[in-house]
């Protein structure tokens, strides 16, 4: 049995989380995965919709100082719902269960308990009416962490040519994407995408652009003056530290195919500036990894799909290549955390 450890939250109770766990369950027994896996959720819940879509799959619950789990089984860290479940109805009752469920995954990983954190999609609108403030897992888990600043990127392409993806600014209306790309931020997403593609990607000289904020990258400052003003000049600060570092770009140019897969990663000024091109070319497969974390967090690239969860029939047809991917990954990035461990 590997000694790599992978916490996976089933996601939004209501959801395509529990589907997804056990079609993971059931391609982990064909073809184990090198690690162990773990989820955490409500057990009862986990078996009864691994049961709705035909999926025989045997979970067995999670015991830490457990050395005899059979490769090819997923545990369960048992974690109630406060009100049945209903799929594809949102329970506002069950909002502080599935805070409750991040909290304890969050916890375990940053104490060294698990190697990998991997997340299946919440409901933030179900969260929000059930007033907990809540704008997405990677400002949750940065807070609960106490990190500064954290970075979202996914992950797509294939390997001969990965796309990966970086945000500068994550879910904030478009309206208030300038106000959001300040210099600070410039400089610490810019800083923290080339440190961890290096220290968690072993890309040791990494080659990164960088996308302007407006059409034709300002045109000069007749189109706007961000790129003038905030981004070039963090790209300079990098790049004379050593980083292979271009732009700002126009991100209709430097998404095209050609010259994107002349970079190890795109930092693009807004969520809907850099993802929809990704998400074009592997969604469904694509992979969400916050960087600056003191753990590996891994994640979907798709929400909870509560229309799927709400006929059995079609959740059948539910694609798990994202979690599969988001587990792969997980584990490729543990492997080599512990392997630069091994090195220190």
């Amino acid at each position: 049995m590997s000694s790599i450890k992978i916490l996976i939250t089933s996601g939004e109770p209501a959801g395509i989380g529990p589907e997804l766990v056990a079609m993971l369950a059931l391609r982990h027994r064909e073809r184990p995965f090198a690690a162990r896996l773990v989820a955490i959720g409500d057990a009862g819940l986990l078996r009864a919709r691994a049961h709705a879509i035909g999926a025989s799959v045997s979970y067995v619950d999670y015991t830490e100082s457990s050395a005899t789990v059979a490769a090819g089984t997923v545990e369960i860290w048992p974690h109630p719902v406060a009100k049945p479940v209903v799929p594809g109805v949102l329970a506002p009752a069950n909002a502080p269960s599935v805070l409750a469920m991040l909290e304890l995954a969050c916890e375990a990983c940053a104490g060294g308990a698990f190697s990998a954190l991997v997340t299946a999609p919440v409901q933030k609108s179900v969260l929000m009416d059930a007033g907990i403030a809540f704008t997405g897992h990677t400002e949750f888990l940065a807070m609960r962490t106490h990190t500064e600043r954290v970075v979202m990127m996914l992950v797509g392409g294939n390997q001969d040519a990965p796309l990966r993806v970086a945000l500068v600014s994550t879910q904030v209306a478009l309206k208030d994407v300038p106000e959001a790309v300040t210099r600070e931020a410039v400089d610490g997403t810019l800083a923290i995408v080339a440190h961890e593609l290096a220290r968690k990607f072993a890309i040791m000289k990494p080659r990164i652009a960088v996308c302007g904020l407006n059409p034709h990258a300002g045109e000069g400052g007749h189109l706007g003056r961000e790129e003038i003003d905030v981004i070039a000049p963090a790209i300079v600060a990098l790049s004379g530290k050593g980083v292979d570092i271009v732009g700002p770009m126009p991100a209709d140019t430097v998404f095209v195919p050609d010259i994107a897969r002349r970079f190890d990663a795109i930092v693009a000024m807004y969520h809907d500036q850099g993802l929809p091109v990704l998400k074009a070319a592997s969604f469904g497969h694509g992979v969400n990894v916050t960087l600056g974390l003191p753990f590996i967090r891994t994640s979907v690239d798709h929400g909870t799909a509560l229309d799927l969860a709400a006929d059995s029939r079609r959740a059948k047809e539910a694609d798990p290549g994202s979690l599969i991917a988001a587990v792969d990954l997980a584990i490729e990035l543990a492997r080599r955390s512990s392997a630069a461990d091994d090195v220190r």
